[in-house]
């Protein structure tokens, strides 16, 4: 019954999408992306191999209450490959010309897995335009040694024509292995998105993850409201991970799923969404 439920979320989702995109161009490159809603702006940042799509259900939630805009991060979706490789500075700066393009000066981001190592490259380059920042199952270190090799045996993979090995054996991790069952129709509606991914798209971000820089600078010294939402299931991110995360700034409002693994607002939907809620209320408090 959850698997069915899922399998209509995600396929209400596309639809909710698909009615929803819009497109501009950026040095002659497309970013496909949607904008719905009044109010506080939140801008959603997916992760690797997803699109905006992944966030639609959760978005047409939070739209009730705010102004949301997600995007296809480029190399995903249906925006444009930009370069060879997709820095998260590069990335970053892609998201800041969609606020220029929407005339939007301020905002609130969430950013999930990779799209929150986007994020953080925004804090980075443009701390004046975040009211706040979510961190939802990402991390704010960079590779080691031995993720560099498995993310470049990862290129050369799809560069090999093996993008849906790398699919079939990523995307299921990213769910709570309790989670594997109730949640199977919408794990292969998931992968049947991935698989479609541009392969050069797929490669170049790959590189630009490899290079990112680490954050613990930014995390200790960054002054306005931040939120870490990890689940306690995650088959990337150890509870331990996370905790010291979250230690580097006693501002840090640090929240855990517990039926989560890396996919929250799928797993626990309405749980992230009233954390959510309820941080941003503060916040306008």
């Amino acid at each position: 019954m959850i698997s069915y439920c899922g399998t209509i979320i995600l396929f209400n989702l596309q639809k909710f999408s698909n009615q929803m995109a819009k497109y501009f161009r950026n040095n002659n490159k497309v970013i496909s992306y949607y904008d719905r809603g009044k109010g506080q702006v939140l801008v959603l940042l997916h992760g690797y191999l997803e699109t905006k799509d992944v966030w639609s259900s959760f978005a047409e939630k939070l739209s009730e209450n705010y102004r949301v805009i997600a995007l296809d991060i480029p190399g995903h979706g249906k925006s444009d490959v930009i370069a060879e490789t997709h820095t998260m500075e590069l990335m970053a700066e892609s998201v800041n010309a969609l606020l220029i393009h929407l005339q939007i000066k301020i905002c609130s981001m969430i950013g999930h897995s990779m799209g929150g190592y986007v994020m953080l490259a925004f804090a980075d380059l443009y701390p004046e335009k975040l009211a706040s920042f979510i961190l939802f199952h990402s991390s704010i270190y960079a590779d080691n040694d031995e993720k560099k090799k498995n993310r470049l045996r990862e290129v050369d993979f799809v560069e090999k024509g093996k993008l849906e090995l790398i699919v079939n054996t990523n995307l299921p991790k990213t769910f709570a292995n309790d989670n594997l069952n109730s949640f199977s129709q919408t794990i292969e509606i998931m992968k049947q998105q991935a698989v479609n991914s541009i392969p050069k798209g797929v490669c170049a971000i790959i590189r630009g993850i490899m290079q990112r820089h680490d954050r613990k600078e930014l995390i200790s010294n960054f002054i306005k409201p931040m939120l870490f939402i990890f689940g306690e299931k995650d088959n990337y991110i150890p509870v331990e991970v996370g905790e010291k995360m979250a230690k580097l700034n006693s501002t840090i409002q640090l929240e855990w799923l517990a039926d989560s693994g890396h996919m929250g607002f799928v797993e626990e939907k309405e749980k992230s969404l009233n954390i959510i809620r309820d941080f941003i209320k503060n916040i306008d408090a």
